[in-house]
């Protein structure tokens, strides 16, 4: 018995993890709407296989980019992270506009109307006061609150100023082996971390199958019918989004490599995000597709990939506009380009302020909304239907994440397109892949 189970295992290990995971999504679904609510029990599986990716998003995020920061001189940290942040600010300007082109093309919610509806918002954050928060007054309260822009801020600084020292002094002295050594275990760490994430990998196909079953268990048909128009504005917008900005302009044009191959990189990572819909949980998984498929460097990846987790919500920003669109069409009022042109504006700024956590933007929409006038009572109505369009979201802020981060490589000469999924060859996500490489 042992023998045929161990034989069993090897060939469901012989099945690469994506199309395991990729499996259990399409079986979790069609257990859900033939079960319907008692499918809702197995809800605790998919939690406990969020948790486990979410316990692990702070040390990866500090073990990886201070072994960024250890690549990178002061001049260099400079150079890659404006680009970054460029890019990063650049395509989510366009994902906003083009939520609002197609929106104004299918008019989602025409011809319904607002029903009172009892919405409980939070006071959404001034400007001032969110680049204020990337500053925390206590590093280590940051770290335990998962404050993941005040971590990235505080790692930085401290990773930075630990590669300026080790710059300046004797390449003997005591304080250059005690900089090397703290390098040294971070390294460690990262591979360590790498390591555990393949075993949570293993646990997700458990844990996606239980999400998927709970979710349509609960909402079944419905929740997709109920507004078809805005789910299908939504995802032509993200497959617009996609296709045309990352896949033709960024990779193709800018990179000059094959997008077939940048997909085939970055399955897992999509794949990932569409399950449990999370940019921050989801960064485990980004950061192995970027290393071993995409075969970018850490100094790169280990930088842009949290900060993109955190400020790049293209998806995010993106159905703000088109929320904004519909609650106007559902209110009856036209918004003119000028009213457009703001929400445009405000969309950007609360995309940075927004967590890459499941349905963060749900408070984000209290300001544009309230921005243009629009009845806050919209809020309320989608947010039964929220959980699915999530899911569309997040896998666009992964797809844009990874997609700016290769050509920034690219860039910077921190990728090697002669080997990974770049070769006729696709590197499968395994045991032996998911680690950090040594940049070779």
């Amino acid at each position: 018995m042992a023998r045929l189970f161990r034989s069993a295992w090897r060939q469901y290990r012989s099945v690469p993890i994506v199309y395991r995971i990729g499996a259990a999504f399409v079986l979790g679904a069609l257990v859900g709407l033939g079960v319907g609510q008692p499918a809702t029990s197995l809800q605790p599986v998919g939690d406990l296989f969020v948790r486990l990716l979410e316990m692990i998003i702070v040390p990866i995020i500090i073990f990886t980019l201070l072994m960024a920061t250890r690549e990178l001189s002061p001049k260099n940290l400079g150079k890659v992270g404006g680009q970054v942040v460029l890019l990063y600010i650049a395509t989510t300007a366009v994902a906003i506009a083009m939520g609002l082109g197609m929106s104004n093309l299918i008019n989602p919610g025409a011809g319904m109307t607002v029903e009172q509806t009892d919405v409980q918002t939070e006071q959404t954050p001034s400007l001032v006061d969110q680049v204020f928060n990337i500053v925390p007054e206590n590093p280590f309260a940051a770290i335990a609150e998962g404050n993941i822009l005040a971590i990235i801020f505080f790692t930085l600084i401290f990773g930075l100023g630990m590669t300026m020292v080790r710059a300046e002094v004797e390449p003997d002295s005591a304080v250059r082996n005690g900089i090397d050594t703290i390098f040294d275990v971070v390294d460690a760490g990262a591979e360590v971390m790498f390591k555990i994430v393949w075993g949570i990998m293993e646990f997700g196909v458990l844990g996606v199958f239980a999400l998927m079953a709970a979710l349509f268990g609960e909402v079944g048909v419905q929740a997709i019918s109920a507004y078809f128009t805005l789910s299908l504005t939504l995802a032509l917008a993200i497959g617009l989004q996609i296709s045309l900005v990352y896949l033709l302009l960024i990779i193709r044009g800018a990179v000059g490599a094959s997008p077939v191959a940048f997909l085939r990189g970055i399955k897992e990572a999509l794949i990932t995000a569409l399950s449990i819909r999370s940019s921050t949980a989801t960064l485990p998984v980004t950061m192995s597709d970027a290393d071993e498929n995409l075969r970018v460097e850490e100094r790169v990846y280990g930088f842009s990939l949290p900060l993109g987790a955190t400020i790049n919500m293209d998806g995010t920003s993106m159905y703000l506009g088109i929320v904004a669109v519909f609650a106007a069409n559902m209110a009856g009022v036209s918004l003119t380009l000028v009213e457009q042109f703001t929400i445009l504006l405000t969309a950007l700024l609360a995309s940075i302020g927004t967590a890459g956590v499941p349905s963060a933007s749900l408070v984000m929409m209290t300001a544009v909304l309230t921005q243009v006038g629009l009845p806050l009572e919209v809020i309320g109505m989608i947010a039964g239907i929220d959980p699915l369009l999530d899911r569309l979201r997040t896998m666009n802020n992964i797809a844009g994440d990874l997609a700016v981060t290769t050509v920034v490589a690219k860039w910077n000469d921190a990728i090697d397109l002669s080997s990974g999924v770049w070769t006729e060859t696709p590197v499968e996500f395994s045991e032996e892949s998911v680690s950090v490489s040594d940049n070779d």
